[in-house]
């Protein structure tokens, strides 16, 4: 249906408003006629398919492109881009909104110990520190025990009464190493004294082992007496901490060229190592003595049995039993052969 310009008057003096129809709008009708479609009034197919295309907008990128004449009118296809209407400005926030991004993957959580020990020790070397190491591998006894008896090299001297350089046969087969002094080492300047000192007397015993000579006399550079039958002992640290707490990584590493040292001197046919910290000290590991024991393992080529500390033993009686079987495993280890 057309209206001629006297309708149009009357119409819009009404306010009805008339859209022209575009002039290739019978194009439209006949090509739909061909394709099968139900004819479209011209008058209407502007408007409708004005309001078809706005509500389609949201979606028109995700469309294939309609070609030109397939459905539009010639006059709408000629408009130029920027009198298009655009998506609405939702649409254009989701489109261009970055995707999500993904959690940031948290570095796994160290075991107990989230700073190793063993780990510290390896990066606690440095020039100063590996030219006194160096300095003190050239000592023979009596100049290494000078030199434990001035060490300042780190704040524990400030607060010992004196250092605790070890006691028994220079030359033993065995080799004890224990933790760092307690408050009675700190006072009489020898290692494993006390209740946990008893204890591991009688053990020593029960393997005809002792760390003083028959004489019942010995120094740290004894000689007296068979040295198979004969000890020398040891402790991780040669300064009590403070209050008898765990030793510092730091405070370790500056004390490990001593007690290195001293294995050197010695040449120990077997090393047992009592307790956490002289496991980690010789063997660079945090794992528990528990997983630990039962084995063989090496240092400088030194065999190595781990047990627990005297001291732990008093407080957990049951694993006397263990400690036992950890002696027992290191006599084996020996042999009966003496030096």
């Amino acid at each position: 249906m057309s209206w001629n310009d006297r309708q149009r008057r009357m119409l819009a003096a009404m306010g009805v408003r008339v859209f022209a129809p575009a002039p290739a709008a019978p194009a439209v009708t006949v090509a739909a006629a061909q394709a099968g479609e139900p004819a479209v009034n011209a008058d209407t197919a502007v408007v409708e398919r004005a309001a078809e295309a706005a509500v389609a907008a949201p979606g028109a990128s995700m469309r294939t492109a309609t070609p030109p004449g397939a459905g539009l009118a010639p006059a709408t296809a000629a408009t130029p881009a920027a009198a298009r209407p655009g998506p609405p400005a939702a649409t254009v926030a989701r489109a261009t909104t970055a995707a999500p991004t993904p959690a940031a993957v948290r570095a796994p959580v160290p075991a107990r110990g989230a700073t190793s020990v063993a780990a510290a020790l390896a990066g606690a070397i440095d020039p100063a520190l590996a030219e006194r190491a160096a300095h003190i591998a050239t000592l023979a006894w009596g100049p290494l025990h000078e030199a434990v008896a001035a060490c300042t090299a780190c704040g524990l001297c400030e607060s010992r009464k004196q250092t605790v350089f070890g006691v028994g046969h220079a030359q033993a087969d065995w080799m004890i190493v224990g933790e760092a002094p307690g408050e009675q080492e700190d006072q009489q300047g020898e290692p494993f004294v006390g209740a946990a000192g008893q204890l591991l007397d009688q053990m020593l015993r029960a393997l005809g082992l002792s760390r003083r000579a028959a004489s019942g006399e010995g120094a740290e550079d004894d000689l007296a007496g068979d040295p198979a039958r004969r000890v020398f002992i040891a402790n991780t640290l040669k300064c009590r901490p403070p209050r008898n707490r765990n030793p510092e990584p730091e405070e370790m590493a500056r004390c490990e060229p001593f007690l290195k040292r001293q294995v050197e001197l010695v040449k120990p046919r077997l090393i047992l190592l009592m307790g956490r910290f002289a496991v980690t000290q010789l063997l660079k590991t945090d794992d528990a003595i528990g997983k630990l024991r039962g084995r063989v393992h090496r240092y400088e080529g030194i065999p190595v049995i781990v047990t627990y500390h005297p001291a732990y033993l008093l407080r957990n009686l049951p694993e006397k039993a263990k400690a036992w079987e950890d002696l027992c495993l290191a006599r084996a280890t020996v042999g009966p052969d003496a030096r």
